[in-house]
């Protein structure tokens, strides 16, 4: 009597029937990462992949971007949930160094992986206090845990930071000013960055940049910077809840990092009035004050900044949508 794997043996290995399946099979034959199905209690598609090593992510956004499958970063605390199929994907133990880049020096090399409280044991003291479950990734993601007051996003202690962005690119995100060129070294941000100043520039940023605690889930005010600090292109990445980039890796200078500080209370805007909005509709009635017309205003200022930023970014969708809440 013939056993099961015998008999598949003979008979070959059966074709994926369905596109996910397809997208699946060819997941786990491209990354050295582990990648498994996830039981969704619905018809839509889900798989999580732990990584092993930096190209596995790579490799999953390309097949992502093929398959028209979104990929998610785990571990943000609420995230979205997306209406098509989904690859969680998590930075794993193998992606969680940390070290200083210079003996003696301020400034610490990190993955994605690595831990809040490893960081803390490590020896940066100022991540003393927060949950120390959570992935560097999963911090720097977290709009809850990126509140620092607009301008101000340098207390983050981030100086640099490496994202992969939706159409596969890898970028080298850091201090930018007039002299500094290096900066925009690839053509995706010799448009991206542009286009970012610009919205920067608009009546929507202008009205969320009056408010001490910005209103806006994405930081474009690290483009506009509190006087005396170093502008930086890496702070946009603050809070992007993983819906505009992936984190490949990050440097954070000890001597400027509070992040106690960014984990004050969101903004309390009346969102739920928004319902249906889809943006652009202008400001030309906002008059300032302290009324319902002056937050809702606000709260389409925020909601059309987002929704720039969001495409700017991410045009194809391969990242979540913010909008789609759990």
């Amino acid at each position: 009597m013939q056993s099961e794997g015998r008999r598949a043996f003979l008979r070959g290995r059966r074709a994926p029937s369905s596109p996910w399946e397809r997208f699946y099979t060819r997941l786990r034959n491209t990354v050295a990462g582990n990648v498994t199905m996830l039981e969704t209690g619905s018809d839509r598609k889900a798989a999580r992949l732990d990584l092993k090593q930096p190209t596995d992510v790579h490799h999953a956004l390309a097949l992502c971007r093929e398959h028209g499958v979104c990929l998610a970063l785990e571990g943000v605390p609420g995230t979205a949930s997306q209406p098509g199929p989904v690859l969680w994907v998590r930075p794993g133990r193998d992606l969680a160094a940390c070290r200083r880049m210079e003996p003696g020096g301020s400034r610490w090399f990190v993955q994605p992986g690595c831990l809040l409280g490893e960081l803390e044991a490590a020896g940066l003291t100022a991540f003393a206090g927060l949950p120390e479950h959570l992935t560097v990734a999963a911090w720097l993601a977290d709009r809850n845990s990126c509140n620092w007051s607009t301008g101000h996003t340098a207390a983050s202690g981030v100086v640099h930071a490496s994202a992969l962005l939706s159409d596969g690119t890898s970028v080298s995100l850091g201090a930018f000013s007039a002299d500094n060129r290096k900066a925009l070294d690839t053509l995706r941000l010799q448009t991206l960055i542009p286009a970012l100043f610009t919205l920067s520039s608009s009546p929507e940023a202008a009205v969320c940049a009056e408010r001490y605690d910005w209103p806006a889930r994405y930081r474009l005010d690290a483009l506009m910077p509190a006087p005396g600090t170093t502008l930086n292109l890496a702070h946009l990445l603050l809070g992007h809840g993983g819906d505009l980039a992936w984190l490949e890796w990050v440097v954070i200078d000890e001597r400027l990092a509070d992040p106690a500080a960014g984990a004050a209370a969101l903004p309390e805007l009346p969102w739920a009035d928004m319902a249906g909005y889809e943006g652009e509709s202008g400001y030309s009635d906002y008059e300032g004050g302290s009324g319902p017309c002056e937050q809702v205003n606000l709260a389409r200022a925020a909601q059309d900044v987002d929704a720039a930023m969001k495409r700017l970014f991410d045009p194809d969708g391969v990242f979540p949508h913010p909008g789609q809440l759990l």
